[in-house]
């Protein structure tokens, strides 16, 4: 079985790892390097750094759609992808003996596109999983062909439950391979009236918005965590929002205003009730515990009844 393996963040790293570690992996197509900070330093994508740290050929197109040619040279059996960050074009989707696959990171059709761990805290879900599909031109739209299913904690935030997705799919990919091979498997088409999307995360999607509930907010804080970061403003200053918890108290006051301080966290007011912000960063200055920042201020009180905004 040759195999062209298509991914680029951290989260297809495990993947691909175990089809090294199982199958000839015979190239790696991933995003172009990157500039990263003042200096303009050269980043690679995490699959490449296992691609290069382990003798796989490297294919760094800027548009795959119009320079495809190297992966059809490579005569690859299967293509697998995972997180790519690129449609794949009709010439290489026809083109392998197995076709090619995708692993996602939920349980199509919910939460198609680009930021599907994100979404599924973020919008309160209770579970999510993996999904290996068949892929067509369109997003995320192919057959589904073998799907498994992890519960979302109250404990766990986007670190956390990406890695747990990235475990289980490497875990699924190898499963599903011999059953590719044999034909031992059933193909189902989504229902695209069921789908939902998962679009990349905005700006304007990492604001807290404090007229929202408590539980909402708190699941935006974690399905923001640790990367991009939810945030707020007080006193002009932005101050990030690492992890909050839902208070059990509802105080009178306008949603945004502090309304307590506690020894651990500073309680908001939200919709229906209280939600205590327990790890921040502010504007120019270290990820902090709230515990800690309140330690540095002299006159505690001095913060009740400001507005996050």
């Amino acid at each position: 079985m040759r195999i062209v393996y298509m991914g680029t963040p951290e989260f297809a790293v495990n993947p691909l790892k175990k089809l090294d570690d199982n199958y000839d992996v015979v190239m790696v197509v991933t995003q172009p390097d990157k500039e990263v900070g003042r200096k303009k330093e050269i980043k690679y994508s995490e699959v490449k750094k296992y691609a290069l740290d382990h003798g796989i050929e490297v294919f760094q197109p800027e548009k795959i759609r119009l320079d495809y040619q190297n992966v059809l040279d490579a005569n690859p059996d299967v293509i697998i992808t995972c997180a790519y960050g690129q449609i794949i074009p009709k010439e290489i989707l026809d083109y392998p003996k197995y076709k090619c696959i995708n692993i996602h990171a939920s349980l199509l059709p919910k939460l198609r596109g680009g930021a599907p761990i994100h979404w599924s805290i973020i919008n309160g879900d209770s579970k999510t999983g993996i999904t290996i599909m068949y892929m067509n031109e369109k997003m995320d739209e192919g057959d589904i062909l073998y799907q498994e299913e992890v519960e979302i904690l109250d404990t766990d935030n986007v670190e956390t439950l990406h890695d747990k997705l990235s475990v289980l799919g490497s875990k699924m990919i190898i499963d599903f391979i011999p059953r590719l091979e044999s034909g031992d498997f059933t193909a189902i088409k989504q229902n695209n009236e069921e789908a939902t999307y998962g679009y990349n995360v905005t700006r304007g999607d990492e604001h807290i918005d404090f007229n929202k509930t408590s539980r909402e907010i708190f699941n935006r804080v974690r399905g923001l965590n640790p990367w991009p970061v939810a945030y707020t403003t007080l006193d002009g200053k932005v101050f990030k929002i690492y992890s909050s918890r839902i208070s059990d108290k509802n105080p009178s006051g306008d949603n945004g205003e502090i309304t307590n301080i506690y020894p651990d966290g500073i309680g908001v007011k939200t919709s229906d009730g209280e939600i205590i912000i327990t790890e921040i960063k502010e504007e120019g200055k270290n990820r902090i515990l709230v515990k800690d920042y309140l330690n540095g201020i002299h006159d505690k009180d001095s913060l009740l009844h400001k507005i996050f905004s």
